[in-house]
């Protein structure tokens, strides 16, 4: 991981990315991109283009505005969802407009297919269905998430109580990585704190919530070839 400290953005990103290149940590699967982000008020990243990655913002805590060249406008605020699949190509701006600072945690994916059409949409959700249980937010275009993305992936979040046990399984020739948004907990005997992360490869998890946890659990078939 690195820590990015720049005047306006405070970033730890979990594989290579911006100033930070290793190559040994370039990515996990078609995992290519986790940055856990906060940024002050009244910044954020100025109108930038992208192509052929499925790009989902988590956000934490504050608010988060965005406008691409596909006339999308938005503001996402804790616990909802940002899904942007830039395809062809789009362009896209992301800011903190607010008082207060913005954290999100931002994955790039990659897609399944190239050249599909870009798409963008903003997803709210009652913040009760994450809480001591697994709320499954994204999954491929066939699966029952709500949000469908175009690749085979599913991402879990869950807030969970002091002491609460979860159990999520990681079947053979699929792999997970767990982000700890908040808290501490202990997974598959790894303690974890705020902002730590865990990769897994064909072995389930055993989630003990040490003190209240917020966790990000993103599931996706083990790729070899992208090590």
């Amino acid at each position: 991981m690195w820590n990015s400290n720049l005047h306006w953005l405070k970033g730890k990103f979990h594989f290579s990315f911006g100033e930070y290149y290793n190559e040994k940590n370039i990515n996990f699967g078609v995992l290519k991109v986790v940055n856990d982000e906060i940024l002050i008020p009244k910044t954020g990243f100025k109108t930038h283009p992208h192509r052929d990655m499925e790009i989902i913002s988590y956000v934490v805590k504050g608010k988060l505005s965005h406008e691409d060249s596909i006339g999308k406008k938005a503001v996402v605020e804790k616990g909802e969802v940002q899904y942007m699949s830039a395809g062809t190509g789009i362009f896209h701006s992301e800011h903190n407009n607010h008082s207060e600072n913005l954290r999100f945690i931002q994955l790039w994916i990659l897609p399944d297919k190239t050249d599909s059409e870009p798409f963008y949409k903003n997803f709210k959700f009652d913040w009760n269905k994450r809480c001591d249980k697994f709320f499954h937010i994204v999954s491929n275009k066939n699966g029952n998430a709500p949000v469908k993305i175009n690749q085979d992936i599913n991402i879990f979040v869950t807030e969970l109580s002091q002491e609460k046990i979860l159990y999520l399984e990681i079947k053979e020739k699929r792999q997970g990585y767990v982000v700890q948004i908040e808290g501490k907990s202990i997974i598959n005997g790894v303690e974890l704190s705020e902002r730590d992360a865990l990769k897994t490869i064909g072995s389930s998890l055993k989630i003990t919530s040490v003190k209240k946890s917020h966790i990000l659990i993103i599931e996706m078939k083990e790729r070899q070839d992208l090590k």
